[in-house]
């Protein structure tokens, strides 16, 4: 049966369009820069944050950011629309952000560029979708913003003066995106055309065919030809019911799984997730499941709490893990660096990829804003290019191609053992539990800044006896036959 089943696990689905997986901020940037050149109708963003000067191509022009590249477009043709739809972010976390993306509405007044903030969310939430939209015609969507501490190379060098922020340099950061096109772009671009009708009370055309492609050129596309689809998190607020597509497709993805998960987060502490992956490893034949997972969060307060949560998951699934088949890693760079592994990425067999903004959290999916480019597999071809992404992203890690990684592979019969054949410079750690204290105990287990919607945001308590109620019952509905 298919997984994608619009309006349970997906909000819409797609026939055949072409889809790029974008790995790392450089090939990102450089394909939204090219797009941005090629629009002919309408350029729309949808952001959890965003600085207008943060560079498209830092290794060319050091001091060209994206909103130098919008105003040129906008100039060059006074008829295009371009609009940015970024989340109000609250003051401690924009002042991190030298106060953007709050300073980014004066930056573009004048232009001819429309910049809103939205609040539109409930108190303590926040829209942490990330899209851009062009001609409605091809749409970019994972989990990268444009902010200045996001671009980096696939290499992921310790020390790379191209990363400049704040007046230093950055940290290695991962991050993907997969562009597409055909009408699954149409669909991101109601998607926005709805975010800013409900931030704005306006609502704008959809772009008019345009008979140019604004496909990159030179930018050969992965695969053409699975089905593709749209889905969504969104909280019960004012009237409006959740939206909890995301979920949904992540437990019945699991479910489905006959021999691989991989999995790139920034978070892993969402309790069904947990305990779905504890089923699976449970039995004899389930699937290996590899995670990688930033060693320590940069943030302070993501240390103490989403690392604390982490912590009681990790423990949660190796007690689970009978059979040797739960690896969780945390990659560095050549010499030791911290790699802050952003992404938000899970690809299941050959079967299934998802490319979100979704984190491995209880708020991912119920209460704040998220949207993913699911690929459903079924040619031949298609399952290629979902096992040849797998395989090059952890190969990325350790420095070695997509064939490398799916040899060591085929010939051992796990990811995690080839991969650890193919490290040779330890870029790759097991990530182990952490023995908690009474303090790390209680937020770990009333998952204190995690709220899973609006019901339980300032009920802990409330959100304890919820979590525990529907792990339960999860484990459960595992157990059945079939």
């Amino acid at each position: 049966m298919a997984l994608l089943r619009a309006g349970e696990t997906c909000w819409r689905t797609a026939p055949r369009g072409r889809v790029k997986f974008l790995v790392d901020g450089q090939a990102y940037f450089a394909a939204v820069a090219a797009a941005v050149r090629s629009a002919r109708r309408s350029i729309h963003f949808l952001g959890w944050s965003f600085d207008p000067r943060a560079v498209l191509a830092p290794d060319v022009d050091p001091a060209y950011g994206l909103g130098h590249a919008l105003v040129d477009a906008v100039r060059a043709n006074p008829a295009l629309d371009v609009r940015l739809l970024v989340w109000r972010s609250a003051l401690p976390i924009s002042a991190t952000q030298e106060f953007f993306p709050h300073r980014a509405r004066g930056w573009f007044r004048g232009t001819g560029v429309r910049f809103e903030l939205d609040d539109s969310v409930p108190l303590g939430a926040c829209h942490h979708q990330k899209i851009v939209v062009v001609d409605d015609a091809l749409a970019f969507v994972g989990g990268a913003d444009f902010a200045s501490d996001r671009w980096d190379t696939t290499a992921h060098l310790d020390e790379d003066a191209r990363r400049r922020h704040m007046g230093g340099t950055f940290r290695p950061r991962h991050e993907v995106m997969a562009m597409a096109d055909g009408p699954i772009a149409a669909d991101f671009g109601e998607l926005f055309r709805a975010r800013w009708r409900g931030a704005t009370g306006e609502s704008p055309p959809p772009a008019q065919p345009s008979p140019a492609d604004v496909w990159p050129q030179g930018v050969a596309a992965d695969l053409d030809g699975a089905t593709l689809g749209l889905a969504r998190t969104s909280p019960a607020w004012r009237g409006r019911p959740a939206v909890r597509e995301i979920g949904a497709l992540t437990l019945e993805a699991i479910a489905s799984a006959r021999s691989l998960i991989y999995l790139e987060n920034q978070y892993f502490t969402w309790p069904l997730a947990v305990e779905a992956l504890a089923a699976r490893l449970a039995e004899p034949d389930g699937p290996e499941v590899v995670l990688v997972c930033t060693g320590k969060s940069p943030s302070y307060f993501d240390r103490i709490t989403m690392d604390r949560a982490r912590s009681t998951a990790l423990w949660r699934l190796k007690s689970s893990d009978v059979f040797g088949r739960f690896h969780a890693l945390a990659p560095y760079a050549r010499q030791g660096r911290p790699i802050i592994a952003h992404a938000k990425v899970m690809v299941v067999d050959d079967a299934l990829a998802r490319i979100s903004s979704a984190n491995l959290n209880n708020r991912s999916h119920g209460f704040d804003t998220e949207c993913e480019l699911v690929v459903e597999a079924e040619a031949p071809a298609d399952r290629a290019a979902v096992s040849r992404l797998r395989d090059s992203l952890a190969g990325h890690w350790v420095e070695r191609s997509a064939s490398e990684v799916a040899e060591m592979r085929r010939a051992g019969g796990s990811l995690y053992e080839g991969l650890w054949a193919l490290d040779s410079g330890g870029r790759l750690r097991p990530m182990e539990p952490r023995r908690l204290g009474p303090i790390g105990e209680f937020i770990a287990e009333f998952h204190i800044g995690d709220p899973t919607d609006t019901s339980d945001s300032l009920r802990p308590f409330r959100r304890r006896e919820r979590t525990l109620a529907e792990a339960r019952a999860l484990r459960q509905a595992f157990a059945q036959p079939g």
